[in-house]
């Protein structure tokens, strides 16, 4: 945020206090150079802004320039950005009386007051790129033909300033906004030049780490990217292996997926490839890789999330999340990848009895370390009732409907009376068979694209599949998302169709229904379908995974 909004004083001051103003006013024309003056202009005006009193400032502001003519340019700097937050203030309170009666005027006084400032201060004095920050925000925000001089100019007045600048913070304010406003390439420029700035002013390489971790904790993570891309450089070529691979696996933590707090799963995986380079596989705990894993299925890399998984399975047989990375894998061999043999092979994996098995209940695991590997029943886990359920489904659509029939009565059998939402879906399934009817139109349709050959062009790359969390509770609200990338129709609305299916818990989402929230009453890894349809054919299809524990 802009400097001023971030100086604040006790919640019990007010701007009406004389004795502050008097404080304040004496400071202000005291000081010896504008930015001193600045810095107390700011404490003051963030009173005013706290209690919404522009007018107030705005009259304080226009005598204190009186007092001393050499504090205009800061002073025209602080009525515009007064009158700029004060039409913003009432938009949001919808105060449209003064909105409408005064809007002409305080606009009028936003674009005469910064740019007297622009026009009476250097192009190294900080609050001259603020009140260009400022002119700009404001056409855009009046979607005006100055927004594109405006950008431009505030642009050259950015990068010009950040090559002599002491203070670096006017960059990163400047950067910020720009993100914010979606100028993510122009945000980007001006945060490279911020951090050439800082990594040439011979700071530490525990400072600069600090620092990112700052960025990364305020959530500004392309700024944190961009010097913790400066930090790795510099530690790779002057620590030795033993220390150097335990701060790249802080930072990787850091940005992997999570439900709460910020995250980049593709900057983790970035920072995963570069453990890797520098210590190979064997740099990776169980705990690393299956986190490794879940990134890369998160970013909807299921290929390499996949052989990841693979690789947890490989070096610990009897990790605590076996049942899970095979059926994972299972999933992506038949679904992404259209491998239906080696799918197969993971599910029956899983659905064989006498296959080792190491993953207890989820109680059970919480209890105690992992058992030994051993050749005893496989414990019945939502997995495994999931994977029975997924070869009898791919033998029906198969129309091996005897096949089918085994493998449902077999999940019958082994789920007893637990995990009901499975058992339910293959009652139905078995009820079709029964009625000699089609799979469910939602799911037939899904089964098609996904596996029949002549569908090998449906991606998953035009349509985006997205659950508000992975990490689920049972019976805990879920928001499930899907946004389509179609070529637009002149200005006709395209008609587009949602054909859900799957694991879509109890709701039961409509073909209109581009999101749902659901809920999952039963434990396990979910796993959620999606084709779109429009008037002229299938636009493509999706999946999404998501785990109930």
């Amino acid at each position: 945020m802009l400097a001023p909004c971030t100086l604040h004083l006790a919640p019990h001051a007010y701007a009406q206090d004389k004795n502050k103003l008097v404080t304040f006013t004496k400071q202000i024309i005291e000081a010896k150079t504008n930015e001193n003056a600045y810095a107390t202009l700011a404490e003051l005006a963030d009173l005013y802004f706290k209690e919404n009193k522009y007018n107030e400032l705005v009259e304080f502001l226009s005598s204190l320039a009186n007092q001393k003519k050499t504090l205009e340019p800061v002073v025209n700097y602080y009525i515009g950005f007064a009158r700029y937050s004060q039409l913003k203030h009432l938009e949001e309170a919808q105060g449209w009386d003064e909105y409408f009666s005064q809007g002409n005027t305080y606009r009028e006084q936003i674009t005469q007051s910064l740019q007297k400032t622009i026009d009476a201060s250097a192009p190294l004095d900080f609050y001259h790129i603020y009140a260009k920050l400022i002119l700009w925000k404001f056409h855009r925000d009046q979607q005006d033909a100055l927004n594109e001089s405006a950008i431009s100019e505030l642009m050259d007045a950015t990068l010009e300033y950040a090559q002599n600048a002491k203070n670096l913070i006017p960059l990163k304010d400047v950067a910020g906004e720009l993100s914010s406003y979606g100028e993510k390439t122009k945000a980007s420029q001006i945060y490279r030049a911020y951090v050439q700035r800082l990594v040439s002013s011979d700071i530490k390489d525990e400072e600069l780490n600090k620092i990112a971790l700052d960025f990364y904790k305020e959530g500004n993570l392309d700024l944190a990217e961009s010097i913790y891309d400066v930090y790795i450089e510099r530690i790779q070529t002057s620590y030795a292996k033993e220390k150097l691979i335990p701060l790249l696996i802080d930072i990787a933590r850091n940005f992997s997926y999570k439900d709460e707090g910020p995250k980049d799963p593709l900057y983790a995986e970035k920072v995963f490839g570069k453990i890797e380079e520098v210590g190979g596989k064997d740099s990776f705990s169980e705990e690393l890789i299956y986190l490794r894993a879940f990134n890369l299925e998160k970013a909807k890399d299921f290929p390499l999330s996949k052989d990841i998984y693979i690789e947890l399975l490989r070096r610990y047989p009897q990790n605590a999340h076996v049942d899970e990375a095979e059926f994972k894998i299972g999933i992506i061999y038949t679904y992404v990848l259209r491998d239906l043999k080696s799918g197969r092979e993971y599910f029956e994996k899983l659905a064989n009895p006498t296959a080792p098995s190491v993953n207890p209940e989820p109680a059970a695991a919480a209890a105690g370390p992992a058992q030994k590997e051993t050749l005893t029943p496989r414990l019945i886990s939502p997995q495994v009732i999931s994977s029975l359920y997924q070869l009898g489904l791919l033998s029906q659509w198969e129309q091996d409907f005897v096949l089918a029939k085994e493998y449902y009565n077999k999940l019958l059998e082994r789920a007893k009376d637990g995990f009901q939402e499975t058992v339910t879906k293959t009652l139905e399934r078995l009820r079709e068979i029964e009625e000699a009817k089609p799979i469910e139109y939602n799911l037939k349709t899904f089964l098609d694209v996904s596996l029949k050959a002549e569908n090998a062009m449906f991606d998953m790359t035009k349509v985006d599949l997205r659950s508000n969390r992975y990490k689920a509770n049972k019976d805990q609200d879920l928001i499930i998302s899907s946004t389509p990338y179609t070529t637009q129709s002149g200005c006709m609305q395209v008609e587009i169709q949602y054909l859900w299916s799957g694991d879509i818990g109890k709701s039961k989402p409509g073909t209109d229904q581009p999101s749902f929230t659901t809920q999952y009453s039963s434990l396990g890894t979910k796993e959620i379908n999606l084709v779109i349809v429009s008037p002229t054919g299938i636009i493509d299809r999706n999946i999404d995974l998501v785990d109930v524990y």
